[in-house]
């Protein structure tokens, strides 16, 4: 499933295609929504803003389609009717003069008024958005030293989407490492230092990611390895994808378990108890 940068990335495009241009056509799948296609047609995007994994394409008449990908949906954003040759189902569509913002295989697709999205079961449990809200280290680390969340083990609290929005499989793993937090610990057995660390790398790995293609390790640790010819896999990451491959700060081999049922990686030295 995409993380929260990837989201952002596709909802940019969205945006760009659509913004201030005026629908002049629209059509959902999924005979619900039929109904809106003439409430829509002829109204103009204002924008295309993310709550986590949930995308929001905003219109000047006071409506908002929300959507979210799940695991399988996927934006395309093509010229103007130029559909792609996929097997994906179609599942909304968006044009205007220039171009088609093609929205395929989600099932997850409503039409709000703007009044009514704050209301949404999905918008109403979700925690903040550190690619589209204003969020500080500070805001952050008080977050996750809460009465709400300090009782989580960190490996589930980095993917529950009421606490952050957007958080996922690879950023959590990344966060435990460069806070120097060993996936067994809670919140509430973390020194004020590892929760402050864990906030200050939730904002610029999900920014990092978000601005470098998907890269979370040091930049210049990229870089230099990208020089020597090293794949992709190799350089992209602190420690995702990386078992049995060794740390770059420590050259200890990096382990890989299972937590919450999702595979997640760690240094046992750099990120030991």
């Amino acid at each position: 499933m995409p993380e929260g940068p990837e989201i952002r990335k596709a909802a940019d495009a969205v945006e760009k295609a659509l913004k201030e241009r005026k629908v002049i056509d629209i059509s959902f799948a999924f005979d619900s929504l039929q109904g809106y296609e003439d409430i829509l047609t002829g109204a103009s995007v204002t924008g295309v803003d993310t709550k986590g994994k949930a995308m929001l394409t905003r219109f000047d008449n006071g409506y908002t389609i929300y959507s979210h990908n799940q695991l399988y949906g996927k934006w395309m954003v093509r010229n103007a009717y130029n559909y792609p040759d996929t097997k994906r189902q179609l599942r909304l569509a968006i044009h205007n003069e220039n171009k088609s913002a093609l929205l395929y295989s989600a099932s997850d697709i409503e039409v709000l008024r703007d009044e009514e999205v704050p209301d949404h079961p999905f918008i109403r449990k979700i925690g903040p958005d550190i690619l589209s809200e204003t969020v500080t280290e500070e805001e952050l680390a008080e977050r996750f030293a809460s009465e709400r969340f300090f009782r989580r083990k960190w490996t589930s609290l980095l993917l529950d989407q009421s606490c952050v929005a957007g958080l996922g499989n690879y950023l959590r793993s990344e966060i435990l490492f460069v806070a120097g937090i060993h996936p067994s610990l809670r919140p509430r057995d973390s020194t004020e230092e590892q929760i402050n660390k864990a906030a200050r790398a939730t904002i610029g790995l999900m920014k990092q990611s978000y601005y470098k293609k998907g890269i979370t390790v040091d930049l210049e640790i990229a870089e230099r390895m990208k020089a020597q010819g090293k794949k992709r896999n190799q350089y992209r990451h602190w420690v995702f994808r990386r078992s049995f491959q060794p740390c770059h700060v420590c050259t200890t081999k990096i382990e890989k378990i299972d937590a919450g049922n999702r595979r997640l990686y760690y240094c046992p030295h750099c990120q030991a108890i």
